[in-house]
């Protein structure tokens, strides 16, 4: 199976040995990031630095000052994390050492453009907004994250991409001294509290004859035992919404998320060269938000080259875009790699084994500069047994 394992540019900047390291491991490609939200990582290798804190979300490279001139919504330079084309220099140094490099671009995830553009956020049932969260429902977002994905995907060298957050964003986020686990939240609940009622989302749901009025305070109603422990964690979306608010909410925004994955790809397919690579981070329950957007396995594959699946914690995932894919489709299940963030290096090799059997046709790895020594050197055991 083919293996990608996924890098910053700042663990591979200054770090001379970085490339080959990467490359010894077994692996094929890169997927290197060129668009990213903030975060604050461990670099246990590099000679100048442990600590990288991407202070927002940023472009990794310059961005095209004649794209963006006068527009409101636009990317942000990164700061001393990545400064000038650092993801250019990050993939000749890779490209140098045998690698392919693929670009890694976050699209609707954006803290900082939340927080200086409110409007743009979704917000909840109860009126709250999620600066994290672009609504990609609104016409200004979404003309914002096409010239993003273009921009970002097509970088010079780069053979293919992969998109994560291409679609809805809600609830669940990794966040600074986060303290939302009070009441826990299952499948529904998440998605309740993930339901957008921004000015374009209420314009969306009244198109179909639902008053958005009425709809925000039947979510709030519905959530009321959530909030008071008496509704089961597994219990369906449409019985704690309603079979209705379920499929006027789910279906448009559905309907949402695939006309911008469809203006994405081809938005990049008009920018690329001919054989560059299109994937996306997916997961085939259409109401799942985040990193691995909700979508229709059916269309996606019909749409892209194929899809990032995660897979930490069993490939069950995997199956439901198998069943579609045709022969060229790119099934990659994504494993975490990096024991101290939930993955099991160790076990890469039956898990991969495992991944293949129900359909998946390469592998994903995250990620090669958080990982420790020891974890590296069990990727590199995994591979080997898997070549």
């Amino acid at each position: 199976m083919r293996a990608s394992a996924f890098a910053y540019p700042w663990d591979i900047v200054g770090d001379p040995d970085a490339p080959a390291r990467i490359a010894g491991l077994g692996v094929r490609q890169v997927t290197l990031a060129s668009a990213y939200h903030s975060t604050r990582a461990l670099t246990p290798r590099h000679p100048r630095h442990r600590i990288v804190t991407a202070e927002h979300a940023s472009v990794l490279y310059p961005p095209d000052e004649e794209r963006w001139e006068g527009r409101p919504l636009r990317p942000y330079a990164a700061g001393a994390w990545a400064p000038g084309d650092a993801y250019g220099q990050a993939a000749e140094a890779l490209a140098a050492a045998g690698l392919d490099v693929h670009t890694w671009v976050v699209l609707a995830h954006n803290s900082r453009l939340g927080a200086e553009h409110p409007g743009t956020c979704v917000v909840n049932a109860y009126g709250d907004r999620y600066p994290w969260a672009p609504c990609i429902a609104q016409p200004a977002v979404r003309a914002y994250l096409l010239d993003l994905a273009a921009e970002a995907a097509v970088r010079p060298g780069a053979r293919g991409t992969e998109f994560e957050s291409c679609g809805w964003y809600g609830l669940a986020h990794l966040h600074a001294h986060d303290k939302t686990a009070g009441v826990g939240l299952g499948e529904a609940a998440q998605y309740a509290m993930s339901l957008c009622f921004c000015p374009a989302c209420r314009d969306g749901y009244a198109a179909q004859g639902v008053d958005p009025d009425e709809l925000s305070a039947g979510v709030r109603e519905a959530l009321e035992p959530v909030w008071r422990g008496s509704a089961p964690a597994d219990i369906p979306v449409e019985k704690l919404l309603g079979a209705e608010p379920t499929a006027v909410t789910l279906e448009f925004r559905t309907r949402t998320a695939r006309t911008l994955q469809e203006a994405v790809v081809a938005a990049v397919r008009a920018a690329a060269p001919e054989g560059f690579q299109v994937l996306l981070h997916a997961d085939p329950v259409a109401y799942h938000c985040g990193a691995n957007a909700g979508v229709d396995p059916a269309h996606v594959l019909g749409l892209a080259d194929g899809v990032v699946v995660p897979c930490t914690g069993g490939a069950q995932l995997v199956p439901p875009f198998a069943r579609h894919a045709s022969e060229t489709s790119v099934v990659a299940a994504n494993f975490t790699v990096v024991g101290g963030m939930g993955g099991s290096p160790g076990t890469l090799a039956a898990d991969a084994a495992r991944a293949a059997s129900l359909g998946a046709t390469e592998l994903r790895l995250y990620h090669a500069g958080l990982a420790g020594d020891q974890d590296l050197a069990a990727v590199k055991d995994a591979l080997a047994q898997l070549a």
